[in-house]
């Protein structure tokens, strides 16, 4: 039987996400091994994300390894995934997403983002969080923090932010929920496209066979329908890790939904729509949504953070 060998990066979360995806792997009979790889994104921790340049930054050297057949498949959280990938590579399977939420993770007591009474300074290194944040809660400052969860863990504790500002999915993985401060709306922070969820990634040169056998053991359906609406967004806003657009998709009925936006990196400007349409069309209903956007004013937020962006 061949051995499926599964590239990650080295982070403990990383981790937790190649070894969930072996597990289901093995679950349907497949035997499997972990390659880990280090990237770009892992190697420049003193620059911001949108500094770097976001496409590929924490998956160009997967990539490489895919293309000479070093490894069979590639694991990321499927939110750093750029909306669209580079010739030769393709998205084969979802994993079931967990709870998609923000949460606010301390090691002090009463952090709430609601009292402006109380000077208040979160770490992040997300632009869709700061322009979030400045847009409802302008009275909050933040700070850039990057490195694994374990290091922003640290940097915190030693005095650089009162808390941090993370993905719900990562924080429950690694087991740091009792220092979960407070878990955020998602009327407000809307999260990023494809939070919760594990990407696999593949040559579209895999073995046809083995790529069946791949996406049985490890795509979850409904989640499946729900991302390639909210990437199919992303995609017509040529949007990345350094850009502030967000949306989450669900299901309603027979129906999928699918909410989001884009919001300025000043925080001014919010702009936001729902829509509707058959689980059938997922990526219809991610450019019908994106065509709202665009004509609500989202195209020049989008050339105005691009132009900052570029400085």
């Amino acid at each position: 039987m061949t051995k499926i060998k599964i590239g990650t990066r080295g982070s403990k979360l990383a981790l937790w996400q190649a070894n969930h995806v072996q597990d289901l792997l093995e679950q349907g009979g497949l035997e499997a091994e972990i390659v880990i790889i280090d990237t770009k994104g892992d190697q420049i921790l003193d620059v911001s994300i949108s500094k770097i340049g976001s496409k590929g930054v924490f998956t160009q050297e997967l990539e490489d390894q895919l293309q000479d057949g070093r490894i069979d498949i590639a694991v990321h959280s499927a939110k750093d995934m750029q909306s669209s990938l580079p010739e030769g590579f393709e998205i084969i399977a979802f994993t079931e997403r967990e709870l998609p939420h923000d949460v606010i993770l301390s090691h002090k007591k009463s952090i709430y983002l609601d009292d402006s009474s109380k000077p208040l300074l979160l770490g992040t290194s997300s632009t869709r969080r700061v322009a979030t944040l400045k847009h409802f809660y302008p009275h909050v400052k933040t700070v850039e923090v990057r490195g694994n969860l374990q290091t922003r863990i640290r940097k915190m504790e030693e005095g650089l932010c009162d808390a941090l500002l993370l993905a719900y999915a990562g924080v429950h993985r690694m087991g740091y929920d009792e220092m979960i401060a407070e878990n955020l709306s998602l009327d407000k922070f809307i999260p990023a496209v494809g939070q919760g969820s594990v990407a696999i990634e593949a040559s579209t040169n895999l073995d046809p066979f083995l790529k069946e056998k791949i996406i049985a053991t490890c795509d979850h359906p409904q989640t499946s329908q729900k991302l390639r609406a909210e990437r199919a967004y992303l995609r017509v806003l040529e949007g990345g890790c350094s850009i502030p657009v967000f949306a989450l998709a669900g299901h309603k009925d027979d129906d999928l939904t699918l909410k989001g936006g884009i919001v300025s990196l000043d925080g001014q400007k919010r702009i936001f729509f729902e829509v509707e349409g058959p689980v059938t069309d997922p990526e219809g209903l991610g450019e019908k949504l994106a065509a709202k956007v665009f004509a609500a004013g989202g195209k020049e937020i989008l050339e105005d953070i691009k132009s900052n962006l570029n400085q």
